[in-house]
């Protein structure tokens, strides 16, 4: 069984019944530990379990202020290259910092990103003499970081850089420039503080332009800095207003000389905001930015906003403007097809079907469709040794992270799981993540690989299928595609079931409770026991399942309108559908103004067609799954040569 190996020692051979009684005691012993009330005959009794040192970390993280210097160095010697003692020192050495033990923290310290943390280093090094070459170098390398704020624990590092004359005019200039550059102009005006009367007001107001465009600007000296905050402040400006960007671009542009290339990033912004709400000038505006300025950004919008206005001449060129690598990709191979098909060039857009074809992606398998031909799909599945697997599952790292993961302590599980990562290979990495799976933890395919080009044909690891018993039916009793739910799973929390959002969605379907509360009402559910049924897995999906019904009914048994309107909600669903009624469905989806839904949708869809395959070995043709055709029409898939696997 995956789940024993889990435990070290004594508890390898436990039985599932044990392993869960043994979790149970750590979930509950480190909540009391958080609370301070964790009993030390229930300590003692964990000893030897895999997670006894983050037990210690939360007992002695409540209490940090009062941690001892002895009680420290003994846990971070047992627990040394450990994760727990990465993020024990994390919240101790503020603490020193915070009592002023600088001999401590000095004696303690390791490289970190943190910048708090590393002004607090700083300080301790002033503090004990040793302001030296390197110190004042690497003070002045964290006031030049970047533009935006400083943790308030800087400010002593900067006092005495300023008093040692380290922090010089030229440098204060630096950052006022680099914090007009990320926009932030309550930086730009702390840095400006110390700089010459003169200067402090003409820093004062760069800043004041960035917060707010004014005339008081024209008469600025025709500077290159000057130019460098117009710009800045303009195009700021153009996120929140375009028009009066537009209207307001060519006085500044007179006044202070702005280049071609400046003018170039203002106008870039005018259009990108304006298209990205397909605005009535948005063709205007991408026309006025000049072809320097474009990104594969905005050679996108402008493909999109052309098909948009269904303009076809205007998107087919618009993709031909695109560079190489771009053009190339199976999106716009495909949508320079459909581009020629629509301009009556049909027989012109199959050598770019084919192309796009080979790629297992939305596009690709839009592609064959046009095509009529099978899906391209190559699995890999590698041939690795048991006893492989079997010393991956017992390193300690991930027997810790599965531990922590069975028990919902899923920062620390990640914590650890990247520090096993960090030391394997690539064999190493893909079996680590079999074993996540087999422990349920299933989103470790996504976000752990991809790194080699043929880690994107392993589908049955990138495509986890669980519950699909209860799919199945979920999906029988409400008149769907299987494939369809177990995508939508995918797509949502990736078969997690305690996965829960910033927004409150939870479970598998990522369903809100209020949604859940009334679809389980609706559909007269019973035991549905308010929102923590909905971590349920059974319950999540007769919910999301049945709510995907009701808005496909809504939606008229388009399933491409009820992923969007899944994803986005019904007013920008209504507003898209409003916008443009008849437009084919690729060509709604593409045209889709949310960046996240319109992945979203194309996301979901081509993760279908793979669980269709995970599921029955073939797949319904996705021309006739986005219009909720469900007849026997079935489509093979074959490895072409020279595929290209798609990504997530």
């Amino acid at each position: 069984m995956a789940l024993a190996t889990t435990l070290l020692g004594t508890v390898a051979c436990a039985s599932a019944q044990s392993l869960d009684a043994q979790r149970a005691q750590m979930r509950a012993a480190l909540d009391a530990a958080e609370r301070g009330q964790l009993d030390p005959a229930q300590a003692a009794a964990l000893r030897n379990h895999p997670l006894y040192g983050w037990l210690e970390l939360a007992g002695l993280r409540r209490n940090i202020d009062t941690v001892t210097n002895v009680q420290a160095q003994d846990f971070l010697k047992r627990y040394d290259g450990q994760p727990v003692a990465s993020n024990f020192r994390g919240v101790w050495l503020p603490a020193v910092a915070r009592r002023q033990d600088w001999p401590t923290l000095l004696a303690n310290w390791v490289p970190t990103d943190n910048v708090g943390l590393r002004c607090a280093q700083l300080t301790a090094r002033q503090a004990t003499g040793k302001a030296d070459a390197q110190w004042t170098t690497e003070a002045q390398d964290l006031w030049r970081r970047n533009g935006k704020a400083l943790p308030d624990g800087c400010d002593a590092v900067f006092a005495v850089l300023q008093a040692q004359g380290g922090l010089t005019d030229a440098l204060r200039w630096e950052r006022v420039d680099a914090a007009a550059d990320a926009q932030q102009p309550a930086v730009m005006r702390a840095a400006a503080r110390g700089l010459p009367a003169a200067d402090l007001a003409m820093a004062n107001d760069y800043a004041a332009f960035v917060d707010a465009p004014s005339a008081k600007a024209l008469n600025w000296p025709r500077s290159e800095r000057s130019r460098r905050i117009a710009t800045d402040g303009l195009l700021k400006l153009a996120k929140a207003n375009p028009d009066a960007t537009e209207q307001q671009l060519p006085q500044y542009a007179q006044a202070l000389g702005l280049s071609a290339a400046q003018q170039g990033q203002v106008r870039y912004q005018i259009a990108l905001w304006t298209v990205a709400s397909y605005l009535p000038d948005s063709a205007r505006r991408l026309n006025a930015v000049p072809e320097s300025a474009y990104d594969e950004r905005l050679h996108e919008w402008r493909a999109r906003e052309a098909m948009a206005r269904g303009d076809w001449p205007a998107a087919l060129a618009a993709i031909r403007k695109m560079g190489p690598t771009q053009r190339n990709d199976s999106r716009w191979r495909y949508f320079e097809g459909r581009m020629l098909e629509k301009t009556g060039q049909a027989a012109q857009a199959q050598p770019l079907f084919r192309d796009a074809a080979r790629a297992s992606t939305f596009h690709g398998f839009l592609a064959a469709d046009k095509l009529q031909q099978a899906y391209t799909l190559c699995p890999w599945k590698p041939n690795d040794s048991a006893q492989a697997r079997a010393t991956v599952a017992r390193d300690p790292a991930i027997v810790r992270a599965m531990e922590l993961f069975q028990i919902d302590r899923n920062s620390w599980a990640v914590a650890e799981w990247n520090n096993a990562l960090g030391r394997f290979d690539d064999t190493q990495r893909r079996l680590a993540v079999e074993v996540a799976q087999d422990n349920g933890w299933f989103d470790r395919a996504v976000f752990s690989l991809g790194r080699k080009p043929d880690e994107q044909r392993l589908y049955e690891l990138r495509f986890p299928l669980h519950h699909d018993d209860t799919i199945r039916r979920e999906a029988a009793r409400n008149a769907l595609d299987p494939a369809w739910v177990a995508a939508e799973i995918r797509a949502e929390s990736t078969f997690t079931p305690r996965a829960r959002s910033t927004a409150n969605a939870m479970g598998l379907m990522q369903v809100v409770p209020a949604t859940g509360a009334a679809v389980a009402k609706s559909i007269g559910l019973t035991g549905y026991g308010g929102a923590a049924s909905l971590y349920d897995p059974d319950t999540n999906i007769a919910i999301g399942s049945a709510y995907l019904r009701q808005l496909l009914n809504k939606y008229n048994g388009q399933p491409y309108v009820t992923i969007a309107a899944y994803n986005a909600g019904p007013t920008p669903t209504a507003r898209w559908l409003g916008q443009r009624p008849d437009f084919d469905p690729d060509v709604w989806i593409e045209t889709i103004s949310y960046k996240e839904t319109r992945e979203y949708v194309a996301r979901v869809l081509a993760f279908s067609v793979i669980y269709d395959w995970r599921l029955n070995g073939d797949a319904l043709p996705l021309g006739d799954r986005m219009l909720g055709k469900l007849q026997d029409r079935r489509k093979a898939f074959t490895c072409a040569a020279n595929a290209d696997q798609g990504g997530d």
